[in-house]
Parts: C-alpha cells; structure tokens; sequence
C-alpha cells in the first residue's frame, strides 16, 4: 500500500509508486494524501487531504486485501502524520517505508519545521527504512538550522537510529562528491554503502522510485539489505532509460525492460540520444 501526493504529470508521487510496484510485480494498492498542481518543471499548487480521507481510504482497503508492506512519501499535515502512525501501530507486522519528502525535485516546499518534528515525533519511531537524501536527512536530524551543514552523514544516519528507525538509506546525490555514494546504516551498527555513476542532468521522481522499489522487494520477501541494493540497480535502470517528455526534468523509465529497443518501441518525445545521455 502506498500512501502519497498524486502527481499528475506521472513522474512522482504515487503515480511514480504505481508504475515502480507494477514493474516488480507488485498489485499496489494507493492512498492519496495530496492533489498537486505540477508538470515536469515544478510544482504550481497542492491540496492536502483531510485526515478522516486519507484514514478512510487505507482502513476500508485494509479491512479488504492483506498488506505486506507500506510506503509513505508525502503527508502534507501533522493530521495525516498522526493517521499514517496509528495505521503503522495498528499493523506492527507490516515494514513501513518512508521516504521523507520535504520539497518537491524542483526545490518546491512540502513540510514546515512544525511537520518535520511531528514526523521525528510520531512517524519516525515506526519505520522499517527510511530513505532521505542527505539534505532531507539533515532537516530531520537537528532541530536547529545553524547546526544543519555542520553534520555529517554518520551523524544524521546516528541520530534518525536513535529515533527509532531499523534502518536509514541517506541517498548522495545531492553531495559534492565524484560518485553518488548512497549509505545504509542499520540499528546493529553496520552501514553498507554502494557507489554510483553521477549522471548530468535532473530527474522528476527518482527518490519515489528508489522507495517504492524498497517497499515491492521487500513485499516481495527479501531482506533489507538485499531489497535496498536491488532497488538501487533497478532505479540506475530507470535513470539511465530516462525520457523528456515535457520541458522540464527527465523522468525514470520503470518499465525499461519491457521496451524493444530495435523496433524503436516505448514513449519517447525527445531523441533517445538525448535522453540516454542526460538523466541524474
């Protein structure tokens, strides 16, 4: 069960969530929190869901079809916080996934300081794996702004532990670094990193990608560790099959597999030369 913003431009949200589960052969299904207003460049507008909404939407479908896992992107309100912790509450057997996403890819606010505290607070102590970027993973850590650039990665990861969290993912991408160096740092202690090409360009959807595939492998039945490497390959995938289908930001292919590169199949309204060189 995924429980995010739609996006209607199909590059993230629980758009982003659909198409990633479906492509690893997961039946999602999709709580709305948030209506946005947003195409590739950014985000216009958004409307949060009332709470009873977002409550009713999961209850009914829970009380229906078993869930073998949760992803949480957007909230949107310290309301739904409280909605999306008392489902995790009440399913203590189901791994719940979130990734915490503060703003959109485009720099747009999603989350005020009243929110990210409510989410270290309420949210945060029930979370199987957490997938921030390391700016997200700055914000969630301190609670004071001055301190923010001064932590390093080990530290946030060491603090969003002590919250509760099993497991933390920080994701490098927007670190001044050669490589992206995505870490993940477990309750046991241990921090795994894998390494992977900077590619240029900016993408529409990847941290919704790269959580939502966590979730589906998990669902799926694999461990942590191997999930989190997994979703990682997959997601390279998706960003290296990126496409431009507007004058924004590239978004992931999740269905690259399914494409028949020789007969030229698959929905393209850019050259493949450009997309192929230019995902991030």
């Amino acid at each position: 069960m995924t429980l995010a913003g739609s996006d209607p431009s199909g590059g993230a949200g629980i758009q982003a969530d659909i198409l990633t589960l479906a492509s690893l052969g997961c039946h999602p299904l999709s709580v709305i929190t948030a209506i946005t207003v947003q195409d590739t460049a950014g985000v216009n507008d958004f409307l949060v869901l009332e709470a009873d909404w977002v409550n009713d939407q999961a209850r009914f479908l829970l009380e229906d079809i078993p869930v073998t896992a949760f992803k949480v992107g957007m909230i949107g309100s310290i309301e739904n916080i409280a909605i999306i912790a008392q489902l995790a509450a009440d399913y203590p057997d189901v791994p719940l996934i979130l990734d915490p996403v503060l703003a959109s890819g485009s720099g747009d606010e999603f989350a005020d300081d009243e929110l990210i505290s409510a989410l270290r607070d309420m949210l945060l102590p029930l979370v199987t794996v957490l997938t921030p970027n390391s700016v997200e993973a700055r914000r969630l850590a301190c609670s004071d702004p001055d301190e923010e650039d001064s932590l390093t990665l080990d530290q946030c990861a060491e603090r969003l532990l002590a919250l509760g969290c099993d497991h933390v993912l920080i994701k490098g991408t927007h670190e001044n670094t050669r490589e992206v160096i995505n870490t993940l740092y477990s309750q046991d202690g241990q921090a795994q990193s894998l390494n992977w090409e900077r590619l240029a360009g900016s993408y529409h959807g990847s941290g919704c990608t790269l959580a939502a595939a966590v979730a589906g492998l998990i669902a799926c039945g694999m461990a942590v560790p191997e999930a989190v490497n997994e979703a990682q390959e997959y997601t390279y995938q998706t960003l290296l099959n990126a496409f431009r289908p507007g004058m924004g930001q590239f978004i992931p292919d999740r269905m690259f597999w399914a494409r028949d590169e020789e007969s030229g199949t698959g929905p393209r309204s850019q050259s493949e030369e450009e997309a192929g060189s230019s995902p991030a």
